[in-house]
């Protein structure tokens, strides 16, 4: 697995806009699905999200479960209750939804799905980029991960970055560039917190001041 990360400095970002209906194609040959009702919206925690009628006000669980069961080896095994907390810490979190025929929000269907996390100046990253297999290749991915950089809460953030396996390509074409000197991982374990030998106790705080 290879750490990217996107110098802010080097590319240009996409101006913030509304969320919209695109028209989408593949390059070679058709779409087995219908793309034409394809909308995007954005989830950030705010009182109004930048989000249609035919949306639900809400990522759907269920459908976000199902989707990365669908297209993420490394996400089908993520439940219910995680994903939830995962959702409450995460801001940006754009969606994507295939509307066509749909009457009500409920109807409409989960088809792409990104988040982030942000400090808001200096460092983000991107999380979990997903497009359903019968909708890839029609740039619901790019547009995804473009709407998260034009976000406020990350277009001023010195560097961007992300993990990916297989996707390395995709994303320099995006202005991501490979990083091999910064990344470090914690794999976390519960008998790593249980059975902890430390030299003090930590105080928590519920708020700190910052003046």
């Amino acid at each position: 697995m290879l750490q990217l990360g996107l110098l802010q400095s080097k590319i240009t970002q996409p101006e913030t806009t509304q969320p919209e209906t695109i028209q989408l194609s593949k390059r070679n040959g058709s779409l087995p699905m219908d793309c034409s009702y394809v909308q995007f919206c954005v989830h950030d925690g705010t009182s109004q999200s930048q989000c249609s009628s035919m949306y639900p006000s809400k990522i759907d669980l269920h459908q976000l479960q199902v989707l990365f069961q669908t297209t993420a080896f490394w996400a089908r095994d993520r439940q219910i209750d995680d994903l939830k907390i995962a959702l409450e810490n995460s801001k940006p979190i754009v969606s994507a939804w295939d509307t066509g025929g749909a009457i009500s929000p409920k109807e409409a269907r989960l088809v792409g799905f990104a988040r982030a996390t942000s400090d808001g100046i200096y460092r983000a990253t991107i999380w979990d980029v997903v497009v359903h297999p019968d909708y890839q290749g029609a740039g619901l991915g790019r547009k995804l991960v473009e709407t998260i950089l034009a976000h406020p809460h990350v277009s001023r953030v010195e560097r961007v970055y992300l993990m990916t396996t297989k996707q390395q390509a995709f994303y320099r074409r995006i202005g991501f560039e490979e990083n091999q000197t910064t990344t470090m991982v914690l794999f976390r374990q519960s008998e790593l917190v249980e059975g902890a030998d430390c030299a003090g106790g930590v105080d928590w705080v519920e708020e700190v001041e910052i003046s």
